[in-house]
């Protein structure tokens, strides 16, 4: 074994890229954080030997396989004759069950514990498994789970590093109508770190499986991307169509109109909206944000023209405030996009794809932070995080964070610069940094207010949730800009989307889907889809809905899952939906399974959004 490895050269720009993706916004930070000097971080960095323990353990937080970046030479790689036992949890989200039990299969002979994990079941059994064996398809994309076990999995991360292991493998073709890809925008955003394979043909199960025996052989944490099977994810979006799902007459007419009936926007916007990059997103299947040309996103006026009006106003600040899958980041998207029409630079940036670790202390958050916004806007400059670094040593983080972005970044960007935070409601759950960013924020926006080069600075702030934490009234973000708080959709709205989906609904089908849904936005949209397509009915949808084998299925598991993890919660539920009246719950509670969209606030009461979660949950919890 060698005393000391170093990393290969054509991989150092890859370690150097994956500080900031793993939490770490310097090279002090990591340091710190492993109990190593800094003189052992650069040396890693810049491919200069390092101590082989050292080597590896770099490697891991950095999520990293360490054989790919050492650079071994000819000499052999260690521990290949060390025998590796693993437990495989196979979690088939492509609705391919013998190619699931042929792996499963597989991998019991070679002497490893492999169970295909129950489709119903929670997310324990990640717990339990040194790999996720994620089986996808396009089939994946009407269900929300495959992004919960991602996100679960993710989150184990912080405490066992790189355990599970996440290989996913996507089943069939990729790339569906006129070469759009299948992946979901969300699924992408959560897949894009983590190396993919594509299973085209029964030949490619043996490559599949001896790939993974090898894998574990050598305890590595990710499928190799220089292989057959490999996709590269630039790739994904040219390439041609070789399947797809059928589509009626009627969505397909739709796709080509891009018609926005009864729409705010002119010609001249229209057209620049239309040429813009859009998400990666599937025509009319209801899955995360809403493509920007999308036909099917419906407006909800005023909220849109007040947003693109005040978003071009000198230290704007917009606060967005709405439940889960209620199109927040939708809105965010065509805010950015109005703001860029109208010469601002963007940058969306979400708290949700952030690493745990960045939490834990100021400094390190707006580091962070700092780092993440000039990445985006290609201006990522070591030097000058690291002078602003040393800075916040003495005047404090918060004031280096002011310094950094007054004097090196609104400089050099040399115009108008609009920020999209997503997701802020993860800042909440660390009280010592939310104080100090939100007061940050706050001071930001009334700097705007008395000197010049701060009124190019402006905010878009988008949370799910009540801010349930104590905040100086002064320091808030949260009492000044303009609110926004997205409401359901009215039965107009409703009605409006099921012509564009091609159904020529009456009041009467409008309210029955309403009785059921309300006026939730992504529940009416998946509706609408599937019925559409002729999945469903209209009567047989409102018949299975509440049901594990109904249209919402997963979607009501992922809720349930989550309501699990915090009993607290279950209980706050459970009391809601046992009621037929409004229920009256501790602050915290109601605040967050409002967030979750689980329930509607009226005043210091909580009631169950719709009949759908009242019927659903009163049921399994009846069980129990």
């Amino acid at each position: 074994m060698p005393r000391s490895l170093k990393v290969r050269q054509d991989y150092i720009s890859t370690v150097k890229s994956s500080l900031l993706r793993n939490g770490f916004p310097s090279q002090k930070i990591l340091a710190e954080d492993l109990g190593i000097s800094q003189s052992t971080v650069s040396n890693f960095l810049n491919g200069r030997p390092v101590d082989y323990i050292n080597f590896q353990e770099i490697c891991r937080v950095l999520a990293q396989e360490w054989r790919d970046v050492a650079d071994l030479g000819n000499g052999p790689v260690v521990g290949q004759e060390r025998e590796v036992k693993a437990t495989i949890s196979i979690s088939d989200r492509s609705d391919s069950p013998a190619l699931a039990q042929e792996l499963q299969q597989a991998l019991r002979f070679a002497g490893h514990i492999a169970a295909i994990a129950n489709p119903t079941s929670t997310t324990e059994h990640l717990h339990r498994c040194d790999y996720l064996l994620l089986l996808l398809s396009a089939r994946s994309l009407s269900s929300e789970i495959p992004i919960e076990e991602i996100k679960s999995a993710k989150e184990l991360h912080h405490f066992t590093p790189q355990k599970p292991a996440i290989l996913p493998i996507w089943i069939g073709a990729i790339a569906g109508k006129k070469g759009r890809p299948l992946l979901s925008f969300e699924l992408i955003r959560y897949l894009e770190k983590i190396q993919l394979w594509q299973w085209r043909n029964p030949a490619n199960t043996a490559i599949i499986i001896s790939e993974l025996l090898e894998i574990i052989r050598e305890s590595r944490t990710a499928l190799p991307g220089d292989r057959e099977l490999a996709v590269n994810w630039s790739d994904i979006l040219t390439q041609t169509e070789t399947e797809d799902r059928p589509q009626t007459n009627q969505l397909e007419k739709l796709d080509s109109q891009l018609c926005f009936p009864n729409s705010q926007l002119n010609a001249r916007q229209e057209i620049a909206i239309f040429s813009a990059p859009l998400p990666v997103a599937s025509p009319g299947l209801p899955e995360g944000q809403v493509e920007l040309a999308s036909h099917f996103y419906i407006e909800r006026p005023p909220i849109e023209k007040r947003c693109y009006e005040t978003i071009g106003q000198p230290g704007a600040l917009i606060r967005i405030k709405a439940p889960r899958q209620m199109g927040k980041t939708s809105l965010l998207a065509r805010i950015l996009h109005s703001a860029e029409n109208q010469g601002s630079r963007t940058v969306a940036l979400s708290f949700q794809l952030a690493n745990q670790r960045v939490f834990d202390s100021s400094e390190r958050f707006l580091q962070w932070f700092c780092a993440s916004i000039s990445l985006e806007l290609e201006l990522l400059d070591a030097a000058q995080l690291a002078k602003y670094a040393q800075l916040g040593d003495i005047i404090g983080s918060n004031q280096s964070c002011k310094a950094y972005l007054e004097q090196y970044l609104l400089p050099a960007v040399a115009a108008p610069l609009t920020l999209g935070l997503d997701e802020v409601d993860r800042v909440f759950e660390s009280p010592e940094v939310a104080d100090d960013f939100f007061g940050l924020l706050r001071s930001l926006h009334e700097e705007s207010k008395r000197r010049d080069i701060w009124k190019n600075f402006r905010l878009v702030v988008v949370h799910s949730t009540e801010v349930y934490i104590p905040l100086d009234v002064n320091k808030s973000p949260f009492n000044v800009g303009l609110p926004i708080e997205l409401p359901e959709f009215t039965p107009k709205q409703v009605q409006e989307l099921a012509a564009r989906y091609g159904l020529a609904w009456n009041s009467e089908e409008v309210e029955k889907l309403m009785n059921l849904l309300g006026g939730h936005p992504y529940l009416v949209r998946l509706a609408m889809y599937h019925i559409a397509c002729q999945d469903v009915t209209l009567a047989q949808l409102v018949e299975e809905a509440p049901t594990e084998a109904g249209l919402y299925g997963d979607h009501l598991r992922r809720h349930l899952w989550n309501l699990e993890k915090y009993p607290e919660l279950m209980e706050a539920m459970e009391a809601t939906v046992a009621s037929s009246e409004p229920v009256r719950l501790p602050s915290a509670l109601g605040f967050k399974l409002s967030s979750m969209g689980l329930v509607k606030l009226e005043g210091n009461y909580c009631r169950p959004r719709c009949r759908l979660y009242r019927q659903y949950f009163g049921d399994r919890f009846s069980q129990n």
